[in-house]
């Protein structure tokens, strides 16, 4: 993704919607940032970052395959710190995140790939300075910067200054040549993001010189998803979010449909197409779609995301509750509270066993396990989580 517009509107990744913004070519370097592509939306980073070296070695002055090493490496980092789910992008804007400390070997090798990645990208537009090809490039490295800074070191607000430069950038590809709707990525994230904001927040954005416009936001990340390159995948999973937040449920499954079609060793999807559709209200597909990607979770030997377990857990459990599944949505949500790492993630388990409770009829139960979510979903600045605790405390659940 494209850094602090994805996580003021608390939308990386998800881990695997984190990967490069750059327009396809010929040649061997090409077809192997094409593998490389491939392999890290299906969550085989290791074999992505090799398929981008050789790629680098084919090609050692062209930015795009440095660019696309640090978006492995930064994606890699987020799987670790366990931010991999559009739950971890619907929350509210603060500057700064809380965040797990980087794993020093990839954090210095993402560093690395994307300062040797800004010099040639940035030689190049020297040379070119009316090239689209040359601005968009530039535009890409620091939009990787940018993301890096808001969602792995967690400082949204430091963020802005490369996100700025990322924008105006790409904002210039569209000027010079309006058929690359690859640039409206980022463009259209940012005046998304902008728009949704507080007044005195979009205020200040203006000022530091983003626009913001949530229907044109949206309509230009569109187009990006509809054009053939390699930033047409990470334009998706950002259409995923944006639908989310603006409750386009049959959008967003749909979204998720093309992904899974595209991708389909990434289990993640799965868990995607699970959260949307029991926020849509639509548990018996919530339920299939969890139960399917459950199954590939026990099929898949390769690292599993930090808390990814308790993440499938509450969402199954939360789906069998709202089937009134009563004594396996327990069991469910008992087994993801020990392996929780985020506290709006326990906070919402809370607030389903809060649920079962009511249904069994024991309501004091049911308010110490809404006051609990209540206090750790606001802690985690999960405000709907808590907003729907205390409506909760004063309607029992049926």
């Amino acid at each position: 993704m494209v850094g602090w517009g994805v996580v003021v509107a608390r939308g990386a990744t998800a881990a695997t919607i984190l990967l490069a913004s750059m327009a396809l070519d010929a040649g061997p370097s090409a077809a192997l940032r094409a593998r490389g592509l491939e392999l890290g939306y299906n969550l085989d980073y290791p074999e992505a970052l090799a398929a981008f070296r050789l790629a680098i070695a084919d090609a050692p002055h062209d930015s795009r395959a440095y660019s696309l090493a640090a978006a492995t490496e930064w994606t890699a980092l987020l799987f670790e710190q366990g931010a991999v789910t559009v739950d971890d992008y619907l929350g509210q804007a603060r500057a700064d995140v809380p965040r797990g400390v980087a794993q020093p070997d990839l954090d210095r090798a993402f560093h690395d790939d994307l300062d040797r990645a800004q010099a040639i990208a940035e030689a190049q537009l020297r040379a070119h300075p009316d090239d689209a090809a040359a601005h968009f490039d530039v535009g890409s490295v620091f939009g990787f910067r940018a993301s890096y800074i808001a969602t792995v070191e967690g400082r949204v607000a430091g963020s802005l200054g490369p996100g700025r430069r990322a924008y105006r950038e790409h904002q210039r590809v569209l000027e010079l040549d309006p058929s690359r709707k690859d640039a409206g990525l980022i463009v259209g994230l940012y005046r998304y993001t902008v728009a949704s904001l507080p007044a005195p927040l979009r205020l200040m954005a203006k000022i530091v010189g983003f626009d913001g416009d949530r229907a044109r936001g949206i309509a230009l990340v569109e187009a990006a998803a509809h054009y053939p390159s390699d930033s047409q995948p990470n334009a998706l999973f950002t259409l995923l979010v944006m639908y989310n937040r603006e409750s386009r449920w049959d959008d967003a499954l749909a979204v998720v449909a093309d992904l899974q079609r595209r991708f389909p060793r990434n289990r993640l999807l799965w868990l995607e197409a699970g959260s949307t559709a029991l926020r849509a209200g639509r548990p018996t597909t919530a339920r299939a779609a969890f139960e399917r990607g459950l199954a590939m979770l026990a099929a898949d030997s390769r690292p599993r995301a930090a808390g990814e377990e308790s993440r499938w857990r509450y969402g199954y459990g939360a789906t069998l509750v709202a089937l009134k599944d009563v004594a396996p949505a327990e069991r469910e949500l008992r087994a993801a509270l020990p392996v929780a790492v985020r506290d709006w993630v326990r906070g919402r388990i809370h607030r389903e066993l809060g649920k079962l409770a009511d249904l069994a009829g024991d309501r004091s139960r049911a308010r110490d396990e809404y006051r609990l979510a209540d206090r750790l979903c606001q802690q985690d600045h999960d405000n709907d989580c808590a907003e729907d605790a205390r409506a909760l405390m004063k309607t029992a659940y049926r």
